[in-house]
């Protein structure tokens, strides 16, 4: 199942039926799981472990060293890689700047061609990235979330879940879950076709709704505005949950 021009790093760890093709480069100290299948030109690094059941395409390099200038390289760092994900041609994902930490991706996730994911970020499950779509260091993404090609997203920023970024987006805000955003920092409404897909019930999503008027399209501070109020659905109570001091601030609308 390993073609005989990818080279193996005898120390990795490779699960059964996993397939390797032409010119892969396989560093020591990798783990992949069961079932995963990696096209020709791929490289994992050292520290990256990958899930059972993964594609990674060709050119995709994962668990390379952070775009940043302060790195030393010989920091024992890695990336996590869930199940299941699918990862296209030219998606760099890379480990994180701390010294046994780890870059974490969930299950069944979805990266496009050329998308990247930087040092020390926390993907949630079920997460698609489109096409060239970037996040900067530092940055958690909820599950469910979706990022549209060629969208980026400033270092330290949170998107929460069920979250959906328009394509060529630049986000310097955190985004609330269940949010459509798009431009800079724009907010346009609620995600409900993501949370009609998902089968929240109507009084769920109209509880949601409510919350969103008073949290989002009021011009008081988020975070106090939310400590203020309660809600009974899973998803409000998801909703006012992300709604803590944040570093980046929030991004918000008061247009009606």
């Amino acid at each position: 199942m390993i073609h005989p021009t990818a080279v193996v790093d005898p120390e990795a760890k490779l699960g059964e039926n996993v397939q390797i093709g032409p010119f892969s480069v396989i560093e020591a100290g990798v783990e992949i799981g069961a079932g995963c299948s990696l096209a020709s030109h791929t490289v994992v690094r050292e520290g990256t472990r990958l899930g059972s059941e993964c594609r990674v395409d060709s050119f995709a390099v994962l668990g390379g060293c952070p775009n940043y200038l302060g790195f030393d390289p010989k920091t024992r760092s890695g990336l996590e890689v869930g199940d299941r994900c699918v990862i296209r041609e030219s998606v760099t994902l890379h480990r994180s700047i701390h010294e046994d930490s780890a870059t974490r991706i969930g299950d069944d996730c979805f990266f496009m061609a050329s998308s990247h994911v930087a040092h020390d970020c926390v993907v949630g499950n079920r997460v698609v990235f489109a096409n060239e779509a970037a996040l900067a260091g530092h940055i958690s993404m909820g599950d469910d979330s979706f990022i549209g090609g060629g969208a980026m997203v400033h270092q330290f920023s949170r998107i929460g879940e069920g979250a959906m970024i328009s394509g060529l987006s630049r986000i310097t805000r955190d985004v609330a879950p269940f949010i459509l955003i798009a431009e800079r920092d724009e907010i346009s409404g609620l995600n409900l076709i993501g949370l009609r897909r998902r089968k929240v019930p109507a009084e769920s999503i109209r509880e949601l709704k409510d919350l969103f008027q008073k949290i989002i399209r009021s011009p008081g501070k988020p975070a106090e505005v939310a400590s203020s109020l309660s809600a009974q659905s899973d998803v409000g109570q998801t909703f006012l949950a992300f709604f803590v001091p944040s570093k980046r601030g929030y991004a918000k609308s008061i247009s009606t």
